[in-house]
């Protein structure tokens, strides 16, 4: 692919009242990004009445741009709001011409009204806030909601749950935009988690005791730094001290995913990076990050990002190669 000469632009449509939380994330990851020197995005906040904006803080914010910027953008991100939500005429309008134009729609929070209002939702999955999910549902019955998941991807069509969760979606269009080294390198100047799988749960179902809220993060630390070895769940619960079943447990309660399933997402992670930055050949790569074979490298990268580990290197190699276009499924 030919390297990109202009940033990706991006429009960040702010309702009113708007969380300002919501509009900070995409600044603060968005702008951190940067291809050859040059930066990889342009970040627009724009709004149906430009001037003063209510905000869910009780603050005002002045934004100059009004929805015109949606026109000139490759993406439009949709911000969210407080309750009660009521979709707004112009945004509606504004998101479904851009959708018809083929750009790529995305949601923060309650944003996910505004898209299933103007029918970009329908039939589709999607992802809110868990406070709101029963809300949407209601209003919206065709959405096929996934209400307890970090975000979804259904085509060119994203939506985020609520607060952090909208770091994890950034992080994601990052990735996929320009590769998961540059989107952990933006997480770690940012001082934020790695990318996270989209399926990931939304809440805790059990708080860990406070004594013991450690053990998770300190096994997973020596999993990272571990992973080119075939690590079983003996051997993460004998390095956190405790019984298979309690580790278990005290991860899903944690992370909602099982240790094999958070470990298989690292391993994969591992590899994309050694493809994106190395050349070595894949059955090194393979080794590398635990995987064990090239054929097994091979289907768990397809099944991921429906590309193979060579097709993979291709399209990410380069860093300085513009943003991939969408052309799967990631929920």
């Amino acid at each position: 692919m030919s390297q990109r000469l202009t940033p990706h632009r991006i429009a960040v449509i702010a309702p009113s009242p708007v969380s300002m939380f919501n509009l900070a994330i995409p600044e603060m990851l968005f702008e951190k990004v940067e291809v050859d020197g040059r930066p990889g995005y342009e970040v627009v906040i724009c709004t149906a009445e430009p001037g003063p904006l209510p905000t869910t803080s009780g603050l005002d914010l002045h934004v100059r741009r009004g929805l015109d910027a949606v026109r000139e953008a490759d993406t439009v991100l949709v911000a969210g709001t407080g309750a009660p939500y009521e979709p707004e005429s112009r945004i509606v309008a504004a998101v479904r011409e851009a959708a018809a134009d083929g750009k790529r729609i995305a949601s923060l929070c309650s944003g996910a009204f505004q898209l299933a209002e103007a029918g970009l939702l329908q039939g589709r999955k999607a992802t809110t806030y868990w406070v709101h999910s029963e809300a949407l549902r209601r209003r919206y019955p065709q959405v096929d909601l996934r209400g307890d998941v970090l975000y979804v991807q259904d085509g060119q069509i994203l939506t985020a749950s609520g607060y952090a969760a909208g770091i994890d979606l950034c992080l994601h269009i990052i990735r996929t935009d320009y590769g998961a080294a540059i989107a952990n390198q933006v997480a770690r100047l940012a001082l934020v988690a790695p990318v996270r799988p989209g399926g990931q749960t939304q809440f805790t179902q059990t708080p860990l005791p406070p004594e013991r809220g450690n053990a998770c993060a300190d096994v997973r630390g020596w999993a990272m730094r571990n992973l080119d070895k075939p690590l079983t769940l003996t051997d993460l619960s004998r390095h956190a001290g405790v019984s298979v079943r309690t580790l278990t447990r005290r991860f899903h309660a944690e992370s909602g995913v099982s240790p094999l399933q958070w470990l298989l997402h690292q391993r994969i992670e591992r590899a994309k990076e050694l493809l994106e930055t190395s050349a070595l050949p894949m059955d090194q790569v393979a080794r590398a990050c635990g995987l064990g074979t090239a054929d097994s490298l091979r289907g768990h990268l397809v099944r991921r990002t429906g590309l193979t580990p060579s097709a993979y290197r291709t399209q990410f190699s380069r860093l300085g190669t513009g943003p991939m276009a969408i052309t799967s499924s990631a929920a």
